[in-house]
């Protein structure tokens, strides 16, 4: 579905109004949040999709990664798991099994349990978990509090989008999909531990909307606009040569056309760059926007942590018009 037709849907719905809920759907955040009492809230996120990868067990590892992502962006330590299954009635129940194998092992590796969950019969495969977190309120860190002078640290590089399509294709070779793989199947989790303990203003993962279109969550929800730099964004090398065998995901033209009134690109910028910013991630890195006093220490922390990719790629600016430049 494209961001258009989402948010069509969405404005459709009726407005809540409870004042115990601390973070819902109207800013486009990761999880959703509901304070249970003033020192306790409830965080939950659900995320399921069809194979990107021809391995059950591997699915179930990068589908596991990618729903526990939305918690570790807003700072929250999960709690546990339940399992969300679209499975077909004719193919080997060891399919399925390898599939949970795959998610049990990643959220063992989470430090969290899998305590259940609901199996339909489906045409395709589908995985994935609802994941729950436990947090104080103070603590919780959304996509709505980017402030004017924030560094913005990537986490993993683009291109995934891209190259899961070349999977599917099968012109991706042994190695990049193990590469691929590999990036995907790694948690957010030391990530975010690095986070929390230098203190950030504002995260959100990188995930089907590519990085412009989760930058521009982070623009509209926090009122500022951003400054972004091509040359610093990390891109798996190999999702250049593919993008030029025309393995385009089907998401990266609507994303762009429904916040191009959001962006201003540099002439130098091609229209391989602009889709390539758009690319959808499947278990991406953070995007952190953090003070610029405390951007080395956050850099060092995540090294420590030994997180596969380490890149300024720009800066929060003022723009009351919620702008993101790309130069």
């Amino acid at each position: 579905m494209s961001p258009k037709d989402l948010a069509q849907v969405l404005s459709q719905l009726p407005q809540i109004d409870d004042p115990n809920l601390l973070v819902g759907s109207n800013t486009a955040d990761d999880a959703a949040a509901y304070k249970i009492t003033d020192d306790l809230a409830m965080v939950q996120t659900i995320d399921y999709f069809t194979p990107t990868v021809d391995d059950p067990y591997h699915f179930g590892q990068i589908a596991a990664a990618n729903s526990l992502s939305d918690i570790y962006a807003m700072g929250c330590k999960p709690l546990f798991a339940l399992n969300i299954v679209g499975f077909p009635a004719g193919l080997p129940m060891e399919i399925l099994g390898e599939i949970l194998q795959g998610g049990a092992n990643k959220a063992k590796e989470a430090g969290i349990p899998v305590i259940g969950g609901h199996t339909i019969d489906d045409k395709e495969p589908k995985y994935g978990m609802v994941v729950t977190a436990i947090a104080k309120p103070s603590e919780i860190i959304t996509n709505a509090t980017a402030k004017v002078g924030d560094v913005l640290i990537l986490t993993k590089p683009l291109g995934i989008g891209i190259i899961n399509t070349a999977i599917k294709e099968q012109i991706a070779s042994k190695e990049t999909i193990d590469n691929v793989v590999k990036l995907m199947i790694t948690l957010n989790k030391d990530a975010a531990e690095a986070m929390i303990e230098v203190g950030i203003n504002c995260c959100t993962d990188i995930t089907g909307f590519g990085l412009v279109g989760h930058l521009h969550e982070i623009t509209e929800a926090s009122k500022v606009g951003a400054e972004i730099r091509m040359e610093d964004i990390p891109i798996i090398p190999e999702s250049r040569e593919f993008f030029k065998k025309g393995m385009l995901p089907g998401t990266s033209k609507p994303t762009l056309e429904f916040i191009q009134e959001s962006l201003e690109w540099d002439t130098n910028i091609s229209e391989e760059d602009k889709l390539i910013l758009a690319d959808p991630q499947t278990s991406g890195g953070l995007l952190i926007t953090v003070e610029e006093s405390k951007a080395e220490r956050l850099k060092t922390a995540l090294q420590e942590k030994g997180v596969p990719v380490i890149s300024e790629i720009g800066r929060i600016v003022e723009d009351k018009d919620f702008m993101i430049q790309v130069r």
